[in-house]
């Protein structure tokens, strides 16, 4: 069972023209302010925030009670200076768990600086079906909400665990479309629990079995590092790109000096694509995303090996629940065709397709089996002049998966 409900505040300002925002549009803003007698005020600055409260249980986390915070603002001249977008998560549950985590990316004037980063303390319980493609295809994963099962399977292993997380990436503009940079990231799992770990009656999980192989203590592990990188970006908006392409490229080095459990290093990729399909209507957009994190040597801890909704907003993968393939590497391919359904642009609508493919370590190499999804959803117009959405998908995939899906901006 999952309730949401929206509140939205925004202020305005003079900008650029944003093809969304005509005087016919209409969104949650302007439909609270006729529920309150507001009059219509002229458009100002492209900037707003959006609260997505959310109230919801699961059977491992319990009732669910938190809200998600979304807010866009321009640090330059809207002419040359992309939007900066910012989101704070907070959630609490009956059960002990608790997420507080805060998530940016910041244009300075003119693009000459972006700063990327994710901040996170959690408590958390993660449903573990193990590691590669096929692990767990012998039950039904069933349904889900906002990518939490409403009900477990008996081959889930539930994982308690505590988890400080801090990602952050400074790239420096070298031409009007690419950045350089570098960045840190910190990573410490601690008073990790297995539920189902019952050593004396030889009731091994993969977790545990994986952490002892590996030479990993399977109560707390750390893994830290920096990163080198470089990304190519041409989209017009980061909430809703109608055009343009983003690329990045990491290398990541995990070093025991820097605190690292076991060494190791990573390559990471993601590309996104958008193409208009009309300029007279260019909410009609096909898009593409692919995200890629391959081991280059050494072992990463269990909770840190790459999986399903991995990404720093935990938006991949619609159709299976966060962590449902887990592997050494791991690849992911979407692809999204969006479109008005309203004339006013209140409404509109998307269908999609993903797959997904990882490896286990051990006889399963990466591509070697791909695991589909599918679905479709609807977008309400949240703040027109920041491109805000609210998201509702409903998609399904192998295994007896499927599920609702809610978030604010789009996907990707």
């Amino acid at each position: 069972m999952l309730l949401l409900f929206i509140l939205a505040a925004s202020a305005q300002e003079e900008g650029t023209q944003n093809p969304v925002a005509t005087k016919d549009t209409i969104d949650v803003n302007a439909i609270i302010g006729k529920l309150f007698g507001k009059k219509d005020a002229p458009p100002k600055k492209q900037s707003g925030i959006s609260l997505l409260p959310a109230i919801g249980y699961n059977p491992s986390v319990g009732f669910i009670l938190g809200a998600n915070i979304a807010a866009g603002q321009y640090l330059g001249n809207p002419a040359t200076t992309r939007m900066s977008t910012a989101t704070a998560t907070a959630f609490f549950t009956t059960k002990n768990v608790l997420n507080l985590q805060f998530r940016h990316n910041v244009f300075t004037e003119g693009n000459n600086f972006n700063i990327q980063g994710n901040v996170q303390f959690t408590k958390m319980v993660v449903l573990d079906y193990g590691l590669g493609p096929g692990a767990g295809k012998e039950g039904r994963e069933g349904f889900s909400f906002m990518q939490y099962a409403t009900e477990n399977s008996p081959l889930v292993n539930a994982i308690r665990y505590n988890e400080i997380r801090i990602n952050e990436k400074l790239y420096k503009k070298i031409s009007p479309a690419v950045l350089v940079g570098a960045g840190v990231a910190f990573n410490y799992h601690y008073a990790i629990k297995d539920q189902n770990l019952k050593i004396d009656s030889s009731i091994l999980t993969p977790h545990y079995l994986y952490s002892i192989e590996k030479g990993f203590n399977p109560g707390h592990y750390i893994t830290s590092g920096v990163m080198l990188n470089i990304q190519y970006t041409t989209r017009d908006h980061l909430n809703r790109a109608f055009k343009g392409m983003y690329a990045d490229l990491t290398v990541r080095l995990n070093p025991t000096w820097l605190g690292s459990t076991k060494p190791s290093s990573q390559v990471m990729t993601e590309f996104r694509k958008y193409f208009s399909l009309s300029t007279r209507n260019p909410e009609h957009v096909i898009a593409f995303w692919h995200l890629g994190t391959y081991k280059l040597w050494g072992d990463l801890p269990y909770l840190d090996l790459p999986a399903t909704a991995g990404d720093m907003y935990n938006r991949s993968g619609r159709a299976y629940t966060i962590g449902r393939f887990r592997g050494p590497s791991h690849f992911y391919l979407e692809s999204e065709y969006r479109f008005p359904i309203t004339r006013n642009k209140f409404i509109s609508g998307t269908v999609f397709t993903n797959i997904q493919s990882v490896s286990d370590g051990r006889k399963t190499e990466l591509f070697n089996a791909f695991v589909p999804g599918a679905g479709a959803g609807l977008r309400i117009l949240f703040n027109k002049m920041t491109r805000t959405n609210i998201c509702i998908d409903y998609a399904f995939g192998r295994y007896g998966s499927r599920g609702l899906f809610f978030g604010l901006n789009e996907v990707f």
